[in-house]
């Protein structure tokens, strides 16, 4: 079981740029392309406030939960 962000699905649906997430929220640059380019990475507790605050959104809106799917 994996947590995953979805800020690339997030971001693209409201038609701003990484770079306008970035200055809207105010996280560090590299958090903001992180959580962008990567859905494994997770934003730490004061991020995901930062996040919600800004946009008015839930938690759940930025972030889903996944079954591991085992190659084995």
């Amino acid at each position: 079981m994996s947590v995953r962000n979805k800020i690339k699905q997030f971001i693209d649906e409201r038609g701003i740029t990484v770079y306008r997430f970035w200055q809207d929220t105010g996280v560090a640059q590299r958090t903001a392309y992180d959580l962008y380019n990567d859905p494994s990475a997770l934003p730490n507790p004061s991020v995901l406030t930062k996040i919600c605050d800004t946009y008015e959104v839930q938690p759940g809106e930025l972030l889903f939960w996944t079954k591991d799917v085992n190659p084995e």
